[in-house]
């Protein structure tokens, strides 16, 4: 498979892409985010039958790619997959690429949460960081973009929106966490948001290219 870089792409903008999740809240994230691109997005869950990827690549970047691949070959569709993770100064890089299953295979959000709290204790060193990767698989080649959220964990979960380590997350020059913050704001300014903008620009020079 190989590998292009989005400055060299040359294809026509799609009329609908999948996402590689069947995450309620992320595929109403990337909805929101995607708005008014002209691309109708579905996801895993519009294709019964698929099977679950395994996401045992060692990176990010890798795990991103493995879904977009497979779900490119199967459903045919041009196809947009991500994978986060959350680095901790203090736990040098962890979860990192873990960063889903850190307290287990079957883990819940609140286990990893926990678990997190737990590893850095009553530490003042708690600089942190989101990273995620996308990668858009379609018949050009594959194409990535990434986002990074400086941040900080909290000691104590605060707020109830978002998912994930959302209610420990403290983006940088904010004092509210992902999970306290209008769902307009963190889009704008989180890991995701800024990966899935890359990704919007590089949609619409495909379409100044077909005006």
């Amino acid at each position: 498979m190989t590998e292009i870089p989005a400055e060299k792409a040359d294809f026509s903008l799609p009329d609908t892409i999948v996402l590689a999740s069947a995450n309620p809240h992320k595929v109403t994230e990337l909805r929101e985010i995607l708005s008014g691109i002209g691309v109708k997005l579905k996801s895993t869950s519009d294709f019964p039958g698929l099977r679950d990827v395994i996401e045992d690549a060692e990176t990010l970047h890798g795990n991103a790619l493995k879904k977009a691949a497979y779900l490119y070959e199967t459903t045919g569709l041009p196809a947009l997959a991500d994978d986060t993770g959350l680095e901790v100064d203090h736990l040098n890089g962890a979860p990192g690429v873990y960063s889903a299953r850190y307290a287990g295979e079957r883990a819940t959000y609140e286990d990893n949460v926990n678990k997190l709290l737990r590893e850095l204790g009553s530490t003042d060193n708690r600089s942190a960081r989101f990273r995620t990767v996308i990668a858009f698989k379609n018949d050009s080649g594959t194409f990535f973009f990434n986002g990074v959220c400086e941040g900080r964990i909290t000691k104590t979960p605060i707020g109830d929106n978002g998912f994930g380590y959302d209610p420990v997350f403290m983006p940088e020059g904010y004092n509210l966490t992902f999970a306290e913050l209008m769902s307009e704001i963190k889009n704008n300014i989180s890991h995701r948001g800024r990966a899935v903008k890359k990704f919007i620009r590089f949609l619409e020079e495909m379409r100044k290219k077909e005006a």
